[in-house]
């Protein structure tokens, strides 16, 4: 019977793979090449806080640790997401054992960081201060938005990237070739197309690259001269996988701001390639398609009205038909609206009307504009002297002002030269003409 005290304890191929120095690491050279500040900070052991903020499996809890044994330093880890104020002190406590009674100095790690409350991160301060800890957390978010004031001033930021292709690559090769702690006993045997297929699904994420490779590995066949995985096994690992894109985080902002920007900035290739790309991860096709008909207001408006009628027409095949059929649709508005006549003049003469009726005085409508349902409001000369456009010539009255006494020469919209815009400025201009000769009319009465 196998003694369970003794039976070694599974831990997952990225867990046994993760390097523990600077040599082993892999990515982020940026700030740990030769002559880089952090390095250099690393090598002469002069630590300081910092938060690592970069997307999931690029190493920052792994570069922690090498800091931490690099330094001699006790490594104490929380997860935000599993963790509490009980767990905080928990750790504080060991680090203030670990100053006093050893002199040694505590690396407190924390993980997802950005899911502590405001209350949790303020209770890091006292000791970050006093030296009890040297704090580095770690976040896929935004530590701008997303960590106090407070807490962000006593620590360095740096900005973990993803992992290129080329890393992931010796990632995987390593994990293949280490006997003791890879997958070496089993002498894998991985194509050069099966390679490139597995380093593009893991997206620069070297612990998905690794948890791939893994079942990957529980699925190859066995040969006379080692395990194959081939394309038909990498296949079935890659069923249903999707690409980075989380829902409510860094992500999710970025892709959409760059769907955003490519449409009014007229490209269509690009616009369809963040389409896709959020498609692919999972959005939900109706947050799209409310984003798009939002682009057809602000960026094109009047310049190209048709616009927003499409990404409607869009918006109303995704909620009938679905998918895939209603993501096509999308895809005709996403294109329309990147090669349409751009105009935000809308959009602009929308806040600058807000903002005046937010600041300004509620000034009285002009009696002539006044409703005047019974005869007592005529008495009083609501609706007096009002002009019915269509008795008029041409349907308009020239010379008539709409707007408050106090703001009757004010102009909000200006149309710009583009699309159907140039034709609606036209207008207005001979409209306004129209306006001078009618009002040099009426002070001549």
């Amino acid at each position: 019977m196998t003694d369970l005290f003794t039976q070694k304890v599974y831990q997952p191929l990225a867990a046994r793979m993760r390097p523990d120095t600077l040599d082993g690491f892999y990515g982020q050279q940026h700030l740990i090449g030769p002559g880089k500040p952090l390095r250099e900070a690393i090598e002469s052991e002069t630590l300081h806080s910092m938060i690592f903020w970069g997307p999931p499996g690029v190493g920052k809890t792994t570069l922690a640790k090498i800091i931490a044994a690099s330094a001699d330093a006790h490594f104490e880890s929380i997860s935000a997401v599993l963790s509490g104020v009980k767990e905080i002190r928990a750790s504080i406590a060991k680090a203030q054992e670990q100053r006093d009674l050893r002199g040694r100095k505590t690396i407190l790690f924390v993980d997802e960081v950005h899911r502590f409350n405001k209350s949790q991160q303020d209770a890091f301060l006292p000791f970050v201060e006093d030296g009890t800890v040297v704090f580095i957390g770690a976040t896929t978010e935004n530590p701008s938005f997303e960590l106090n004031n407070a807490l962000l001033s006593r620590c360095r930021v740096y900005v973990l990237k993803s992992l290129d292709a080329a890393d992931i690559k010796t990632v995987i090769a390593q994990a293949m070739a280490d006997a003791e702690s890879g997958l070496g006993q089993r002498n894998l045997q991985l194509d050069e197309a099966a390679l490139e297929l597995l380093a593009n699904a893991a997206d620069g994420d070297a612990r998905r690259a690794l948890n791939l490779l893994e079942i990957a590995n529980d699925l190859a066949s066995d040969q006379a001269d080692g395990a194959v995985i081939d394309a038909s096994v990498l296949e079935q690992v890659l069923v249903g996988d999707s690409r980075r894109f989380d829902k409510g985080g860094e992500y999710f902002y970025d892709q959409i701001s760059a769907l955003h920007k490519s449409v009014r900035g007229s490209s269509p290739d690009a616009a369809l390639y963040w389409l896709c790309r959020m498609l692919d991860g999972g959005c939900d096709p109706l947050y799209i398609a409310r984003r798009v008909a939002r682009i057809a207001s602000e960026d094109i408006g009047n310049a190209d009205p048709r616009a927003l009628a499409l990404a409607l027409d869009a918006w109303s095949v995704q909620e009938r038909l679905g998918s895939p059929e209603g993501e096509l649709a999308l895809a005709q508005a996403v294109t329309y609206c990147a090669v349409a006549a751009k105009s935000n003049a809308v959009y602009s003469a929308f806040k600058a009307t807000m903002a005046d009726v937010q600041s300004l005085p509620s000034y009285e409508v002009p009696m002539h504009l006044r409703n005047a349902p019974t005869t007592l409001m005529k008495e009083l000369d609501y609706g007096k002297d009002y002009r019915y456009a269509h008795n008029e010539e041409g349907a308009y009255a020239a010379g008539e002002s709409y707007l408050p006494d106090e703001l009757a020469d004010k102009q909000y919209y200006f149309p710009t030269d583009n699309g159907l815009e140039k034709k609606i400025g036209d207008k207005l201009s001979y409209l306004r003409s129209l306006d001078k000769d009618g009002r040099s009319e009426k002070d001549k009465q």
